[in-house]
């Protein structure tokens, strides 16, 4: 258990109310209870906390409290409530931890505090940075280097061929897929997702950025630090994603596309082969294109019924206005 006092001190935010009350756990704020921490994160949030039951919010600094709630204010509450469960729910110290079941090649390199679950299999010449953790069912192939901290969740292949085929006298030959995939420190990929290894040259992602479960990444794509892509999407071969982009689930990418630097690609979106996204205003929709002009578009098509009847009418009375022959 730990204060509102020194929650608000983890959290960097100030406190008020009954700072000594003791709290045990977090919960949302629906179901929180007397020994429980929530948070704020917005307007209709600050709805349902007004009949939450939470004993301490993490809000925001407009918050207006008439609850008999302790509350931290903090700038942004759902980072702050990140750095709470920290404390409220730590995790065991790291151990290096290889599982008998785990098939590891006897030149992979793994590094201190790894910890790699049963039915994983590490192939040759693999490198692992410190206190990377895989989890049961793992597949790294050859040549394949994961940095420091890395989680890859059950059912990851990283390193598996690109779809790579060339026809050729009427049938399709594989192209050799003779790359490899690098991951840098930090990073997160979730259940079943694949890495497929390059080409020639390098399938890269980086530092920092985490993926969904069920993300598909072609060969030779290069993916920037801290990106966050969301569950079923796909990258055909050779797509950039720039630093601090986010790209939505069952997002569909096409070859060289491009998304720039802290470009946002909304769900189901659909990027064209080649299509550059740029910065700034949000991406919706099949293809994808700045968002203001594909609501413009939704409210477009709703219109259509009534478009179709005032073509109906006018051809109605054109053939009224016409002379009988």
């Amino acid at each position: 258990m730990v204060t509102v006092q020194q929650l608000a001190e983890i959290c960097g935010g100030a406190a008020e109310g009954d700072t000594a009350r003791q709290i045990s756990g977090a919960n949302a704020l629906e179901t929180a209870t007397a020994g429980d921490l929530s948070f704020v994160a917005n307007k209709k949030a600050a709805e349902a906390a007004r009949a939450s039951k939470a004993g301490c919010l993490l809000a925001p600094v407009s918050f207006e409290s008439k609850g008999d709630w302790a509350i931290i204010r903090v700038a942004e509450p759902r980072s702050a409530f990140a750095r709470a469960l920290a404390v409220l729910y730590p995790k065991p110290p790291a151990s290096s931890f290889i599982h008998p079941a785990a098939v590891i090649a006897k030149d992979a390199s793994i590094a201190a505090g790894c910890s790699i679950g049963a039915g994983c299999v590490v192939g040759e010449r693999v490198t692992i940075g410190e206190n990377t953790t895989l989890a049961a069912n793992v597949t790294l192939y050859d040549g394949v280097v994961i940095g420091a901290r890395v989680i890859l969740h059950s059912g990851c292949v990283i390193g598996a061929d690109g779809f790579g085929f060339t026809l050729s006298d009427g049938q399709y030959q594989k192209f050799p897929q003779i790359g490899t995939v690098e991951i840098g420190d930090d990073v997160e990929i979730g259940a079943n997702s694949c890495i497929d290894r390059a080409a020639l040259g390098v399938t890269r992602i980086g530092s920092g950025t985490k993926l969904d479960n069920l993300v598909h990444v072609g060969h030779n794509c290069t993916i920037g630090r801290h990106v966050v892509i969301a569950a079923q999407t796909g990258l055909s071969g050779s797509v950039v994603i720039e630093d601090y982009a986010v790209i939505g689930g069952q997002v569909g990418i096409g070859e060289k596309a491009r998304i720039e630097s802290r470009a946002i690609v909304g769900g189901k979106s659909g990027v064209l082969t080649g299509q550059v996204v740029h910065a700034g205003e949000p991406v919706w929709g099949i293809p994808a294109r700045p968002l203001k002009k594909h609501l413009k578009g939704l409210a477009n098509i709703q219109k259509l019924p009534e478009l179709q009847e005032q073509i109906r009418q006018l051809e109605q009375r054109l053939d009224q206005l016409e002379p009988k022959r």
